[in-house]
């Protein structure tokens, strides 16, 4: 595992975890602490291919400015849009499968999906896929019509979840070839058949960052103000399938 943050944040350890912080800031900064398990490696050397995660966690405010959570993916962004502030890496279609906190200037959905809030969300997506080209020729004349083709090629399922975040819960992730269960306290809170593709790295972050593909086709990312915030998490244990 692997900790980082940028200039101001800080990841402390804890009798029993980690408590990940960012500082208060305008919108001029990205700021973010993450904990992983892929850096440095490519994705094809990502280590899991199956997972069972479960941890103890709470957060400093309902609606955190930015985005925040824990699960499995496979850094799609690479370049980037600063999420997980990695190495330079190609981009790629997305495949994850997490607990993903996400404040209302977001919108992480390719269909109708809920894309705002508390998730319980997974995406899977192929290397490629032939409708890739079309929706790349159509990008600089009709974003909405790349988004509905990207739709077609990635392949999600998401549920918004009622939890009060900054109270300790337990969570677990199942992740295995053909499905996805989450776990809020030992309750099954959402099933999906839509289990993504591997191999994948673990991540547990929270940042100031949000970016959004709404069903009109507008684009929007960047970082926003906030004050300080913080993720705290106990008991991480993780078991490969």
């Amino acid at each position: 595992m692997k900790a980082r943050t940028t200039p101001g944040a800080a990841i402390e350890r804890t009798l029993k975890g980690y408590l990940m912080k960012i500082p208060a800031g305008d919108s001029s900064a990205y700021r973010f602490a993450q904990i992983d398990d892929y850096y440095g490696l490519p994705r094809r050397k990502f280590p899991h291919h199956g997972l069972t995660l479960s941890l103890r966690a709470r957060t400093s405010s309902l609606s955190l400015p930015g985005t925040w959570g824990f699960g499995l993916w496979n850094d799609p962004f690479g370049m980037s849009l600063g999420f997980g502030a990695n190495r330079f890496r190609l981009p790629t279609l997305p495949n994850a499968a997490w607990f993903f906190g996400a404040s209302p200037e977001n919108h992480l959905s390719f269909g109708d999906n809920p894309a705002q809030g508390v998730l319980a969300q997974t995406f899977r997506s192929p290397g490629f896929h032939p409708l890739l080209i079309p929706a790349g020729i159509v990008f600089p004349f009709s974003r909405k019509t790349t988004r509905n083709l990207l739709g077609k090629v990635i392949s999600e399922d998401s549920s918004a979840l009622k939890v009060d975040v900054t109270q300790w819960h337990g969570y677990r992730l199942e992740w295995s070839p053909n499905r996805v269960v989450w776990y809020v306290d030992e309750v099954p809170v959402f099933k999906s058949l839509v289990s993504p593709n591997p191999p994948l790295g673990l991540v547990i972050w929270i940042d100031n960052q949000y970016a959004a593909f709404t069903p009109e086709g507008k684009i929007s990312f960047g970082v926003l103000e906030g004050n300080e915030e913080w993720l705290e998490i106990e008991d991480l244990a993780m078991n490969n399938e």
